[in-house]
């Protein structure tokens, strides 16, 4: 069974906050497998695209295009939502992105643009994963890269 997760639960999730969480609802998020490695788990979310983001003003003030590393960001954003492995019920790890590698930009992403990003885990180390990325525009891939990450217990401020 697939489930959707709306922003307050997101927001239970990532850290980020206004105007940096750049994941609008998660689609699709496969349950934790039974098994210890999680190679295959695979999750994805939807970005609404809109003119007012605040990184249109200087990004190009002639010609809007959400840079890519923006994009970069919202993939490591749901790969965190996809990769969250709570010790016991109700945790919450932080997921910290430790490599980028075989990024690739293949379309301009515009205001009016949804991005639909799919993660999919492929190396499962314990506490240290690999995951392939895809981010789509009416299903047309405009960009994907493979993200390394580690997750560790949340870090908590006394």
């Amino acid at each position: 069974m697939q489930k959707q997760i709306e922003i307050e639960g997101i927001m239970s999730i990532l850290p980020h906050r206004y105007p940096f969480i750049l994941v609008d609802r998660v689609t699709k998020l496969d349950p934790p497998p039974h098994a210890a490695s999680w190679v295959g788990r695979k999750g994805e979310s939807i970005k609404n695209v809109t003119i007012n983001e605040n990184f249109f003003t200087g990004h190009f003030p002639h010609r809007p295009i959400m840079p890519g590393v923006l994009i970069i960001e919202a993939m490591a954003q749901t790969a965190a939502i996809v990769g969250n492995r709570p010790a016991k019920p109700g945790e919450v790890q932080d997921v910290l992105i430790a490599g980028i590698d075989n990024a690739r930009f293949r379309k301009p992403v515009i205001p009016g643009d949804q991005l639909k990003i799919k993660v999919e885990i492929t190396k499962d180390r314990g506490s240290i994963f690999q995951m392939h990325c895809e981010a789509f525009v009416d299903e047309e891939l405009v960009a994907e890269a493979d993200l390394l990450a580690k997750s560790q217990p949340k870090q908590v401020k006394s």
